[in-house]
């Protein structure tokens, strides 16, 4: 079981990552708010976390960086509406071990959790 972090500033699509997750045995804390998940991350210890790169007042990428401050060795998904070579690019160099494209693949999600986590993933 992994503790995952998801932030997304469309409610239903954080709620979508927290059911699927939570089915394969995660613990998972959604947010829609960045300082919420910033927060979080600061009193709790997470494994993983999956940002969406376009948020209400910060980039998914903006909050990669504080989220890597607070734990260097945070595996990181990041998902996009709108993948580009660039945001790809950009997200991989700042430290995200993957991204995923709107809209969520439940099978996808899970093989890519199960992936980065290893023994801790529930399969």
């Amino acid at each position: 079981m992994a503790r995952i972090l998801a932030l997304d500033d469309v409610l239903d699509a954080v709620q979508l990552i927290k059911r699927i997750l939570e089915r394969k045995g995660h613990e998972v804390s959604a947010f829609t708010e960045e300082e919420d998940a910033l927060g979080h991350a600061r009193r709790e210890e997470i494994d993983l976390a999956i940002l969406d790169i376009k948020l209400k007042k910060m980039s998914g990428i903006e909050v990669l960086a504080e989220l890597k401050k607070i734990t260097p060795t945070l595996k990181t998904i990041m998902l996009t509406g709108y993948p580009t070579l660039e945001t790809a690019h950009e997200s991989l160099q700042l430290g995200a071990d993957d991204y995923c494209v709107k809209p969520i693949d439940g099978e996808e999600l899970i093989d890519k959790v199960a992936g980065l986590m290893g023994h801790k993933a529930a399969r």
